[in-house]
C-alpha cells in the first residue's frame, strides 16, 4: 500500500532528515519525494511504500503529526487512493 505525507511550514535546517529518519525507523519506504522553498517557508510531498511498516496507516499519521509539531512543521499522511479522489476533478 502507497500512502502520501505532505509537510509544510517554516522553513529550517534537518527537515527532510527529520521526517525520512522518522519514516524510515518505522519500517517506511520513501518512493518518490518532491520538495520546495518558496521565500521562508517549505512544502515537501512524499509517496512511500507502506508495505513494510511496523504500524497501520491511522496510527502512523498520528505519529507524523505529533513528530510534525515538535519540529513546527504541519505533517499530514494519507492513504494514495484518498488523497488522489481529494484531488481528482
Amino acid at each position: 500500500m502507497r500512502a502520501v505525507v505532505t509537510v509544510t511550514g517554516k522553513d529550517k535546517k534537518g527537515i527532510i532528515a527529520k521526517v525520512s529518519a522518522f519514516l524510515a525507523e518505522r519500517g517506511v519506504n520513501i518512493e518518490d519525494i518532491s520538495q520546495t522553498i518558496m521565500g521562508e517557508y517549505f512544502a515537501m510531498i512524499m509517496i512511500v511504500d507502506m508495505s513494510e511498516a511496523k504500524t497501520e496507516l491511522s496510527v502512523l499519521a498520528k505519529e507524523c503529526a505529533e513528530m510534525g509539531k515538535q519540529i513546527g512543521m504541519a505533517i499530514y499522511m494519507q492513504h494514495e487512493d484518498i488523497f488522489n479522489a481529494m484531488h481528482n476533478v
